[in-house]
């Protein structure tokens, strides 16, 4: 990494219309879209990416979509979101790490129903 790139993080969070494996991957792949766009991500920028899903959505890895996207060389990490009662379901979560320049400012990026998660970040809608 040149001097004049640091390490960022940037999150962001997708409902599923169901537990169907079609379905986890289009919602993962729009956002992983919607992350990549907004903070102007090549895959060879990205050093990793970790997924969650509620207990609810297990028919598919969401990883499947970052893959479909060409992040063959990313490495990839799913996991299972604690089971917080009262919690949204059908929840899929990103946390993506990459190299950007010092004055980038990650876009963090809720979509649809998620973005009740994280309604105090105005611009990740």
């Amino acid at each position: 990494m040149s001097d004049d790139l640091r390490l960022w993080a940037v999150r962001g969070a997708t409902k599923s219309r169901s537990n169907n494996p079609d379905t986890i991957v289009e919602a993962a792949e729009e956002l992983m879209r919607e992350l990549m766009s907004r903070n102007e991500l090549e895959p060879q920028r990205m050093v990793s990416c970790i997924f969650t899903s509620t207990h609810d959505l297990n028919a598919e890895f969401p990883a499947v979509a970052a893959r479909n996207l060409g992040l063959d060389a990313v490495p990839l990490l799913c996991a299972s979101e604690i089971d917080v009662p009262g919690a949204m379901p059908s929840v899929i979560r990103a946390l993506v790490h990459y190299d950007a320049p010092q004055d980038h400012r990650p876009a963090h990026t809720y979509l649809g129903e998620a973005q009740e998660l994280r309604s105090d970040l105005k611009a990740a809608q």
